[in-house]
């Protein structure tokens, strides 16, 4: 049986909410590219590095013409899409290398 496959159109800013949106196999691995200006490139040299928006697909094809339509949109239109999902434009990658915490809460009787 063959492993299922999901792919992600993203975008990700900087502090100057210059946007970038990109198409990717594997979200945590490209956002980490990205972090660590790995490729050079628009996102290195604008130090796009903040994780603000994400769409989930099973298919490449619909994957690929997703990312063609954002990009294709208008600045304004693109940020409306990331606010209406993510109004404060929150870093969503923010927490994913972080150790998982715990918080002990007395039972009192």
């Amino acid at each position: 049986m063959p492993e299922e496959r999901r792919y992600f159109v993203y975008i990700m800013t900087n502090p100057s909410r210059t946007l970038y949106t990109g198409m990717t196999n594997s979200l945590r691995r490209r956002i980490r590219e990205h972090q660590l200006k790995r490729t050079p490139g628009f996102a290195a040299k604008y130090n796009i590095t903040r994780l603000v928006y994400f769409e989930t697909f099973e298919d490449v094809r619909k994957a690929i013409e997703r990312e063609k339509q954002i990009k294709a949109w208008t600045r304004a239109k693109r940020v409306a899409l990331v606010d209406s999902t993510n109004p404060k434009w929150n870093d969503l990658s923010r927490d994913w290398d972080q150790p998982e915490t715990f918080r002990f809460t007395a039972n009192i009787a």
